[in-house]
C-alpha cells in the first residue's frame, strides 16, 4: 500500500439518490378467500383486525395489513356499538396523519387537503399496511384498490399523483384517491399516505355499499362492532396493486490518480535489500498496479475500503479516475 495520502476536493465529492420499486399485488383471495378466516387475527381490545397472508398461527405467515374503522366525535352517539374506540380509533390517526391547528384542535381528514374549509371525511376506514410491503414508501401514482360494490366493481386510484400531491402533513407526503381517471376537485373518497404506508377511504360515499344489505356501511358506526366493519371491508375486497419504493442514498467519490502519482508500493512484495525495487533495468519505468482504495478521515484513519475488480496497471504514462461508490 503507498504511503502517500491524496486529500479529495469538493468537486471529487457527489450525492445521488436512486429509487428501487417492486410491484406488490394483495388479491381478494388472500384478503378475504383462500384461508378463509385463519390468516385474520382479531384482539381483545377489538381496535383492529390484522391480515396475513398465510394462517397466522403458521411460522412462514407474514403480517400484510390491519384493517380498522373510526368516525369522528360529532358523529358519535352513546348508543352505538364501540362507540368510544371508534372515536379513539379516528383521534388516534388523525393525530398522527393530519395532526393539530394553530388553535391546538385535532384536524379531521380533509377531502381535498386544503384545510381552507370544503367537505371533511368523517367516517372511515383505514388500511394500515406493513413495512415489509410499502418499505420506505409506496410509489406515488401507483396504487390502486378495487372493491366490489353491489353488481359493480369500483377502482380507487390516486390518480396523478406523481405531480399532484400533499406536504402538509406530520407525516409526510399524501395524495387525494379518486374513483375517476378524470380526478375532479371535490371527488375525493380517501387519501393515502405515503411514508406512512397507510389509506383512509371515507365509508360514506358508498363505495363499499350494495354488496348486501347487511354490509351498509351507515349500519357499521351503529350496529357493528369494528372488527364486524373490517370484515365487511375484506368481503368486498377484489384486488389491491401498488409499488414500494426503497431509497438508497450514495456518496460517489471520484479517486483522481495523476501520471506523477502511486507508481511505486510499499508493499513487502516491492523490497529488495530492505530497499523500494520498482524496476530490474535502470531504463524501465516504474510500475504498479492498483488493487484497492482507500477512504480516510481527516486524522488518517481507515475509514472504508473498495476493492477493484481486476488490478489496474499503473505507471507515469498514464492516468486514472476510480469511482467510488458508498451507499447506505
Amino acid at each position: 500500500m503507498a504511503t502517500v495520502f491524496k486529500n479529495l476536493l469538493s468537486s471529487d465529492i457527489a450525492t445521488t439518490r436512486t429509487l428501487l420499486n417492486e410491484a406488490i399485488p394483495i388479491t381478494g383471495t388472500i384478503i378475504s378467500g383462500t384461508y378463509g378466516v385463519q390468516n385474520i387475527k382479531n384482539y381483545a381490545h377489538g381496535m383492529f383486525e390484522s391480515v396475513y397472508d398465510y394462517p397466522y398461527l403458521s411460522s412462514s405467515a407474514n403480517h400484510i395489513i390491519d384493517l380498522t374503522y373510526g368516525y369522528a366525535p360529532e358523529v358519535s352517539s352513546s348508543a352505538y356499538v364501540q362507540n368510544d374506540k371508534k372515536v379513539n380509533i379516528y383521534n388516534q390517526m388523525s393525530q398522527v396523519l393530519v395532526g393539530y391547528s394553530p388553535a391546538g384542535q385535532i384536524r379531521q381528514f380533509d377531502q381535498d387537503g386544503s384545510f381552507t374549509g370544503g367537505t371533511k371525511h368523517k367516517e372511515c376506514v383505514f388500511v394500515n399496511y406493513a413495512r415489509l410491503l410499502t418499505k420506505d414508501e409506496i410509489k406515488k401514482g401507483s396504487y390502486s384498490l378495487v372493491v366490489n360494490s353491489g353488481s359493480s366493481q369500483v377502482t380507487v386510484s390516486d390518480y396523478g399523483a406523481q405531480n399532484e400531491y400533499r406536504v402538509n402533513s406530520p407525516s409526510g407526503e399524501y395524495g387525494i384517491l379518486y374513483t375517476s381517471s378524470l380526478a375532479a376537485a371535490g371527488t375525493g373518497v380517501g387519501l393515502l399516505y405515503y411514508q406512512a404506508g397507510i389509506a383512509v377511504l371515507t365509508s360514506s360515499v358508498g363505495i363499499f355499499s350494495g354488496s348486501s344489505p347487511a354490509w351498509d356501511p351507515s349500519e357499521w358506526k351503529s350496529t357493528y362492532q369494528i372488527s364486524g366493519a373490517a370484515d365487511c371491508v375484506r368481503q368486498v375486497w377484489e384486488n389491491n396493486n401498488f409499488n414500494n419504493t426503497t431509497e438508497l442514498n450514495s456518496t460517489i467519490y471520484f479517486c483522481r490518480v495523476n501520471n506523477n502519482e502511486f507508481n511505486y508500493s510499499s508493499n513487502p512484495t516491492y523490497l529488495s535489500g530492505s530497499k523500494i525495487a520498482t524496476k530490474n533495468v535502470s531504463s524501465d519505468p516504474s510500475v504498479s498496479y492498483i488493487t484497492t482504495v482507500g477512504l480516510y478521515s481527516a486524522d488518517n484513519e481507515l475509514l472504508a475500503v473498495a476493492k477493484l475488480s481486476e488490478p489496474l496497471r499503473k505507471d507515469q504514462t498514464n492516468e486514472l479516475t476510480l469511482r467510488v461508490r458508498l451507499d447506505y
